[in-house]
């Protein structure tokens, strides 16, 4: 295929070319029927290209093609045997995943650092989890990608789980040893899973982590916004090999995704797959050398530590997205939670991911010097005002034993069944029946379904006081947790 084309692209220019008009949706008419203070803060443009994809950019049959064209492109260019673009993000294309290779089959192999969404398909499908333990680390208090040696386990305790899910990169950037562990699985016939929502970007370098599809995953979900290009929501899912049906994998998906798709985000994606095979390894290396740079400069600033050789031991990670700057600021005295707030209030930066002693900075191609620079000198100005803060409040961290609560119902019949609210003291020892989601990076601490201990509720309540945002009980405040009604 020539890679050069981006069909989506070129379809919605020819559109404005042929100046086409739709009594269709959508009703804002291209903007012209949009409020104009709407329209003059998200620009006339992005309203003049929201047309809808059938009966609009392509014919009401989709003759031309343009949609399934770029997702061939889209395969060819990263090395998958298929490729399907959706608008609602890779929550969505996780759990088409999840569904296809699992629902109505019983128990799938999932590490317990999934992310919130993959618990989502775990309540919609009615599949019963079987946690893959991931490596815990107590002292940085994080959890590293699962060993191949921990997936061998779990296959044996289970061999009739319908396949395996793992996260890699992590939120903190750091990577499975993918290639083992699709051996692992495909020596038992069984496909491989990888939610690799912060990992659009490897295919393009070689000196970026291991790709999924290259390491021999059946099914890799990738966030085109996060790492790429795209527009926020913007997904792909690939495949390859024979474990998987692609057309069960699309027909799951299309129960769960929108009959409205944005044109737009389509063709985001569609342009950035020719951005990254026209010069993604140019961009790329350039990131990649700014990055190298950034983390040597921040490092050497007192008070803050960027973590790398610690997220690489022998018990911890196979690789690591550089691109990914995680910074420890324990020494400066101060919380993440804090260096994340005063970062936004002070010098107007966010930063994608804090807890109770870190905070990490994402990198893109888009980045340059002067980017760089403005979070340097922010960084620097924080250290002068940490002093001035106030002691955070600790958080009451449990053991990696404490974390592993135990599953003693479906996920889905815990979510559906009979709830009630109970003070949150008075949850220990009682079945959850909602999940409970320290945001970012959004794993959950308490799925439904498990049986909750005081540790977590400790750790969630100190949590709360020390900046924890928690956007998923009932009562975010967490006075209460709903429970399994006894």
């Amino acid at each position: 295929m020539d890679q050069n084309e981006a069909p989506l692209i070129e379809a919605l220019a020819e559109y404005h070319r042929l100046d086409r008009y739709g009594f269709t949706p959508p009703g804002h008419r291209q903007g012209h029927g949009a409020d104009p203070r709407v329209r003059d803060v998200l620009g006339a443009e992005t309203f003049r290209s929201d047309v809808l994809v059938s009966a609009g950019l392509d014919d009401r049959t989709s003759s031309g093609g343009y949609l399934k064209k770029a997702e061939q492109l889209m395969a060819e260019a990263v090395g998958a045997e298929q490729a399907f673009f959706s608008t609602c993000g890779s929550s969505l294309s996780v759990k088409a995943a999840v569904l296809a290779v699992a629902a109505g089959k019983g128990d799938l192999l999932i590490s317990r650092d999934a992310h919130k969404s993959i618990v989502a398909g775990l309540v919609f499908s009615g599949i019963q989890p079987r946690w893959i333990r991931p490596r815990w680390d107590p002292q940085l208090h994080l959890a590293h990608p699962p060993s191949p040696a921990d997936v061998e386990e779990m296959w044996k305790r289970y061999p009739d789980a319908a396949g395996a899910l793992i996260v890699s990169p992590t939120p903190y950037g750091t990577c499975a040893d993918i290639g083992a562990i699709a051996k692992i699985c495909h020596d038992r016939g069984k496909p491989l899973i990888v939610d690799e929502a912060w990992g659009a970007h490897l295919p393009f370098h070689k000196d970026l982590p291991t790709w999924a599809m290259n390491a021999g995953a059946d099914i890799c979900v990738v966030s085109v916004h996060k790492m790429g290009a795209g527009f926020e929501q913007g997904s792909v899912y690939h495949l390859q090999g024979d474990l998987v049906d692609p057309a069960h994998l699309a027909a799951c998906a299309d129960l769960l995704m929108t009959t409205s798709p944005n044109a737009i985000l389509y063709s985001a994606i569609d342009g950035w797959r020719r951005q990254m095979v026209q010069h993604g390894t140019e961009l790329l290396g350039n990131a990649l050398s700014l990055a190298g740079r950034l983390r040597t400069a921040i490092d050497a600033l007192p008070g803050i530590q960027v973590l790398e050789d610690e997220l690489l031991t022998a018990e911890s990670s196979h690789d690591l997205d550089r691109m990914q700057i995680l910074m420890d600021l324990s020494a400066l005295g101060i919380s993440g939670y804090q260096g994340a707030d005063w970062l936004r209030d002070h010098r107007r930066l966010d930063v994608g991911l804090s807890d109770h002693r870190r905070i990490l900075a994402t990198l893109s191609m888009a980045d340059d010097d002067a980017s760089t620079r403005r979070l340097l000198d922010g960084l620097e100005a924080l250290i002068e005002a940490a002093s001035s803060m106030p002691a955070p409040p600790q958080v009451a961290l449990p053991s990696p034993s404490e974390l592993e609560l135990e599953t003693v119902a479906l996920p889905r019949d815990a979510f559906f069944g009979p709830t009630e609210d109970v003070p949150r003291r008075d949850a220990a020892g009682r079945v959850a029946a909602e999940q409970i989601t320290p945001y970012p990076p959004g794993i959950p601490v308490i799925v439904p379904g498990e049986k909750i201990n005081t540790a977590i509720i400790d750790y969630l309540e100190s949590g709360l006081q020390a900046g924890m945002v928690l956007p998923d009980p009932a009562d975010p405040s967490l006075h209460t947790i709903r429970v399994v009604r006894r």
